[in-house]
């Protein structure tokens, strides 16, 4: 290649060693801000539809699906022909054991729902983990109910957003950690 300006290869800018030209809006450097340091980000208004919105969708999908997990639960108790033989399975628990945890769990991820749905602050805390349980179990459970179970991640992985993105007015980090 050639080194004459003129050259159409040769790209007009910096020479070997120097960095990048500030931009508009730049300072010395690419990633500074040329009219001051960028600020925290703001904080998300406890008042906003899409802020309640996402909680409340968040409750109303626990609620109904914690029914539908105890529907399943009942229906593997019951021994019927719901779910099929899977054959060898690294995570291998029997359909009474299925029957139990998808029972349990679902009557206790309707509860936190419900209690979601009233209000009660302790339930997003406790709605979180439950989320995250009926996924880790629904991931377990992906060889009975693939789809379902797929359906159900998707959900939880939305329920387990939307109650970590929410913060009550008046909360500042670290309120967990002090008694009230």
């Amino acid at each position: 290649m050639s080194e004459d300006p003129s050259h159409p290869d040769v790209l007009p800018g910096p020479g070997p060693g120097q960095g990048p030209r500030p931009g508009p809006g730049q300072g010395e450097t690419p990633w500074q801000r040329g009219d001051g340091p960028a600020g925290p980000a703001p904080a998300p208004d406890p008042g906003s539809l899409w802020v309640t919105g996402g909680v409340l969708l968040a409750g109303v999908l626990m609620l109904c699906q914690g029914f539908v997990a105890a529907l399943e639960g009942i229906a593997a108790l019951a021994d019927g022909d719901v779910y099929g033989d899977v054959g060898e399975y690294l995570y291998r628990i029997s359909l009474t054991g299925w029957g139990w945890i998808h029972l349990v769990l679902g009557v206790c991820v309707a509860v936190t729902g419900a209690a979601l749905l009233l209000g009660a602050r302790w339930a997003r805390a406790t709605g979180i983990l439950f989320a995250s349980l009926s996924l880790f179990a629904h991931f377990l459970f992906l060889p009975y109910a693939p789809l379902w179970s797929v359906i159900v991640i998707a959900l939880d992985i939305f329920v387990i957003w939307a109650l970590a993105a929410y913060r009550d007015p008046g909360w500042a980090p670290g309120d967990a950690l002090r008694r009230p």
